[in-house]
């Protein structure tokens, strides 16, 4: 029986249940990211001057929203919970600032062109990080062991997969060749139509089953200042932060360039992207199941570390192949290198995440999520730079001008720019140190035992993680070999 002034412990949310809302909240943003390039640069002729200039814009804009978002989710106090209020209202709004996003007047240039792009660019980025704030804190919350966490991990990036298929690869065909044509605006539209409803659907279905733990909501809310302080004076938040956003800079790249890439590079109809993506992501799908056994054995730490090797060296391989054939190729490794980083990357922040509550007694997960979704602002800037350095580099200013060699250029796009990328997080995640695994919300101390540390480590999560990982100190953080 529960002690006066305490919640009763919530039921299990099944894993399947949580992870199915990943494909949700992916299938919208996929195809905005995989698209926006093609459909306004390409086909509407947006100028990539122009169209790098508003990414930066909207980066910094929403690098200053999403920790707003994530305080106030953490401060939310309702009798639906603190995060399933944030996914019912974000939803509906992504959808529809997504539709009309791919609703663009054909007869719009300029100015008119750009600020349509520009509002509605940031707005789907703004709704978005309100749904993956609050989707990605319920992870750490709900299953507070890892072994949980790698298996509801693991479901939800095969959801993210299954959503990748739909928002990506069948995407090309779909705009192009069943509902539209190669140059025109109406498949576009038709298909996002059909996605939102796909997504809200799903993500309304998730947020309904999730079982929030009710005590966290009994405890003080923190205030934004001294939160935001506390978060950027950890040092563990910056080196995995940065090394991650590598990683998330890189697939960025593919998101954005692989329809052009095929396009311009390969010289092929931007339909047959659907086979190049869908290798990729048929890839990643299998070696999930791969990569979860390894963390199982290995850890997560020693994991993500061969698998960000991986994946920079997968990036090498796609820029020497020269047709459908030879691309498709090196897709199997990109997916192999893709799926272990699916597989650790939300892991290892997630062990940040129960170290800053153990050590503060306080969760905050929705603005620390926020706060790294920091770096994933990084990819705007990046990405809007990187495509205005082939107006500089090669000529390609839009698809009414695309220079003298436009498959050099997304070449370089689509495979030097990640290359450099993965190649630098490959290195900086040999240097990184992560804390043992920590229950967020550890029992009483056992008088018998005589522990008298709350906050203390689970003993056999620490000699567990530290068999199968690497060496750790008397700090509680695991070493790198």
């Amino acid at each position: 029986m529960a002690h006066p002034g305490t919640a009763s412990a919530p039921g299990r949310t099944p894993a399947w249940r949580y992870a199915i809302g990943m494909l949700g909240t992916s299938i919208p943003i996929n195809m905005i990211k995989g698209s926006m390039i093609l459909f306004y640069v390409d086909i509407l002729g947006l100028d990539v001057r122009a169209y790098g200039a508003v990414m930066v814009v909207y980066a910094v804009i929403d690098a200053i929203d999403n920790p707003l978002l994530g305080h106030l989710s953490d401060r939310t106090r309702s009798r639906f919970g603190r995060r399933r209020p944030w996914l019912l209202v974000g939803a509906p709004m992504l959808v529809a600032c997504m539709i009309a996003f791919f609703s663009a007047p054909t007869s719009l240039q300029g100015m008119g062109l750009l600020l349509w792009f520009a509002v509605f660019a940031i707005l789907c980025e703004a709704f978005d990080s309100m749904l993956n704030a609050n989707y990605g804190a319920l992870l750490p919350e709900l299953y507070p062991r890892e072994r949980d966490r790698a298996v509801a991990n693991g479901l939800r990036q095969g959801f993210q997969l299954v959503a990748l298929v739909i928002s990506l690869a069948a995407t090309p065909l779909l705009t192009t060749s069943v509902f539209g044509t190669e140059d025109s605006t109406q498949g576009f539209q038709i298909t996002a139509i059909i996605y939102g409803a796909v997504a809200l659907v799903v993500i309304v279905f998730m947020a309904l089953g999730a079982r929030e733990n009710p005590r966290y909501s009994t405890r003080e809310r923190p205030p934004l200042l001294r939160s935001v302080w506390s978060i950027v004076r950890d040092r563990m938040f910056w080196t995995v932060g940065l090394t991650g956003a590598c990683y998330g800079m890189a697939m960025a790249f593919v998101l954005s360039g692989i329809q052009l890439y095929v396009r311009y590079s390969l010289g092929l109809p931007v339909g047959n992207a659907l086979y190049l993506q869908g290798i990729v992501i048929l890839v990643s799908a299998g070696g999930l199941v791969v990569w979860t056994g390894v963390v199982a054995r290995r850890g997560a730490l020693w994991t993500w570390r061969l698998a960000f090797a991986v994946l920079a060296v997968s990036f090498a391989a796609l820029f020497f192949a020269t047709d459908l054939g030879t691309a498709i190729a090196a897709g199997v490794l990109v997916g192999a290198g893709w799926s272990g980083m699916l597989a650790t990357n939300d892991l290892i922040v997630a062990r940040v995440l129960d170290a800053d509550a153990a050590r503060n007694g306080e969760h905050r997960e929705g603005l620390f999520l926020s706060a790294f979704g920091f770096f994933g602002r990084l990819n705007g800037i990046v990405t809007g730079l990187a495509l205005t350095s082939l107006g500089v580099f090669f000529g390609y200013n839009s698809g009414d001008d695309p220079g003298t060699d436009p498959g050099l250029a997304f070449r370089v796009y689509l495979c030097v720019y990640p290359f450099v990328l993965t190649a630098i997080g490959a290195v900086a995640a040999r240097f990184i140190s992560v804390p043992l695994e920590t229950p967020t919300d550890p029992p009483p101390p056992d008088p018998v035992a005589g522990s008298t540390d709350p906050s203390s480590p689970d003993p056999v999560a620490g000699a567990e993680e530290s068999a199968s990982s690497g060496p750790v100190d008397g700090s509680g953080v695991e070493r790198p070999r």
